[in-house]
């Protein structure tokens, strides 16, 4: 099954924020919040427009809007992927 991985978001947000606003993404900060990573809504939305399109999977709203940690992104993406290749 297909996973979006820690390193591909880390990769991204860095994209989407810039080097110089990017804070360090790994298996330490995956419950802290993207507001303290120095992530904004913005990033996230580039980040999310990017994984539709590239995985070919379509993200709830709602869903984006309460996934305030890289962990809960993560399990919202890989949800997404799964009923994806379930269908």
């Amino acid at each position: 099954m297909e996973r979006l991985e820690l390193t591909e978001l880390a990769d991204l947000l860095r994209e989407a924020a810039g080097e110089d606003q990017a804070a360090v993404l790994d298996e330490n900060s995956l419950d802290t919040p993207f507001a303290e990573l120095g992530y904004d809504s913005l990033a996230l939305l580039q980040v999310s427009g990017i994984v539709e399109r590239d995985h070919d999977v379509l993200l709830d709203e709602e869903a984006l809007a309460e996934a305030q940690t890289p962990r809960q992104y993560l399990d919202l993406v890989d949800r997404a992927l799964a009923a994806r290749a379930a269908a």
